[in-house]
């Protein structure tokens, strides 16, 4: 039987010059030739949830197909061929964002991830853990910091850490056109700041957050420092060792991988000091009936049946992404945000959320149109086969501290065109007139 460990990737499709050409791209993505209601399909849903290139899911589809088994736990040829196929998705994907794969723990993506750590430091809070793990402990009065812009994911862990710790949750506060607040973060984040959870870039704003500044102010008083790259790990080049952060999470299916798998990076003096969170199989040395030994990182981590197909899958994905190029990505995808926000800004009744200037930021709008719901303005473009997202992305507190409920939100990915953006912004305009709130 030959070995699929050895099978070539799909190459990703790239124009002869290197430079990102997306009607090429769009080729390899079989649902972007969808009709909705008579309709091309515009995909600008691509914050919430990517596309997934043919090379993705041929991946995941050969294993399934070829070497389906259980990983690390069999001696036949296929539970090899597996075991092969998962720890080279991982040194892949490890790879991708700059690290080693004993850096990489899978998750079910960037949600799980974030409460591994959080109840993992509850663990040591606990007196759970190796003698190293007494770092992480955390007493009644120490401060947990997040920002005023999390999504739910990155905020309601710590909430739930910090109640049942007797820790301080405190909040860096973000200025009127979305930018944090550095000022306010360095009198935050002081002697008493055991953790800071921020994100890379806002799955609202879209802007590009000044992480380096943040892991500084944190490093300075040896606080642990926690990443939301969810948002950032598709769209730009990404080297977490070199930026420094403690410990970073993002999701597969935001970066044109599966569903269910997602990363979870750390230092490995982090790793090697945190207690486990789950506990079972897969990820013990020795058990007996009155206790057990646990593996190194990242296997302490990684306890049951392990997310083999989709993280295969999601190699295949970064793969593809390194083939087209975070550089080519990121520059594409801000020439798009630059003319959406400037279409976006020329159209009566349309406010912006985050329209700070002078600031890197990713290929993603949040806007309000004055007069019509949120939820109504979606519908309107969805009929007009535009895929936009609607709600308050979870992220509600963001949403109070601009005065609303809901707003409506499009984000580019590497398969957007100029001509999607045009067709896009010549919708919104017509929303209020539809709805009547221009009268």
């Amino acid at each position: 039987m030959s070995s699929p460990a050895t099978t070539p990737a799909p190459a990703a499709v790239t124009p002869p010059t290197g430079a990102l050409d997306p009607v090429a791209l769009r080729a390899d993505f079989p649902i972007l030739g969808e009709r909705i209601g008579g309709h091309r399909l515009i995909y600008l849903d691509s914050a919430a949830t990517s596309q997934k290139p043919t090379a993705v899911l041929d991946a995941e589809r050969d294993f399934l197909t070829h070497a389906n088994a259980a990983v690390h736990r069999g001696a036949h040829t296929l539970a090899a061929e597996a075991t092969d196929l998962f720890e080279d998705a991982r040194a892949t994907v490890a790879g991708f964002v700059g690290a080693g794969p004993d850096q990489l723990v899978w998750t079910s993506g960037a949600t799980m991830g974030l409460n591994l750590v959080a109840y993992a430091i509850g663990n040591a809070t606990a007196g759970r853990g190796a003698p190293a793990s007494a770092r992480f402990a955390l007493r009644p009065g120490d401060e947990i910091v997040v920002t005023a812009i999390e999504h739910h994911a990155n905020l309601i862990p710590w909430q739930e850490l910090a109640a049942r710790t007797g820790t301080v949750l405190r909040h860096i506060p973000a200025h009127d056109d979305g930018t944090l607040d550095l000022d306010a973060a360095a009198e935050l984040i002081g002697a008493r700041t055991r953790i800071v959870a921020f994100p890379h870039v806002s799955n609202v704003l879209g802007i590009v957050n000044p992480v380096a500044e943040l892991i500084a102010l944190a490093q300075e008083v040896g606080a642990v420092t926690v990443m939301d790259a969810c948002q950032s790990a598709p769209h730009l080049p990404l080297d977490l060792p070199t930026l420094g952060v403690d410990l970073a999470v993002f999701s597969g299916h935001k970066m044109m991988g599966p569903y269910g798998v997602g990363g979870l990076y750390g230092r490995s003096d982090v790793f090697e000091a945190l207690p486990p969170f789950l506990t079972g199989g897969s990820m013990i040395t020795t058990v007996t009936l009155d206790g057990a030994e646990y593996l190194p990182p990242p296997q302490r981590f990684e306890a049951g049946t392990q997310p083999v197909g989709p993280a295969i899958g999601l190699a295949a994905a970064v793969r593809y992404l390194d083939g087209v190029g975070l550089a080519n990505i990121h520059a594409h995808e801000g020439m798009l945000a630059a003319r959406m926000g400037e279409g976006l800004r020329e159209i009566p009744g349309v406010r912006l959320l985050g329209d700070a200037a002078g600031v890197e930021r990713v290929g993603l709008w949040s806007f309000d149109v004055d007069g019509v719901h949120a939820h109504d303005a979606g519908q309107f473009l969805d009929a007009r086969g535009i895929a936009v997202r609607v709600g308050h992305h979870c992220a509600a507190p963001l949403h109070t501290r601009y005065g609303m409920t809901a707003s409506v939100r499009a984000s580019a990915a590497l398969y957007n065109t100029v001509d999607d953006v045009d067709e896009f912004l010549d919708a919104v305009r017509g929303i209020r007139t539809y709805f009547g709130a221009d009268a």
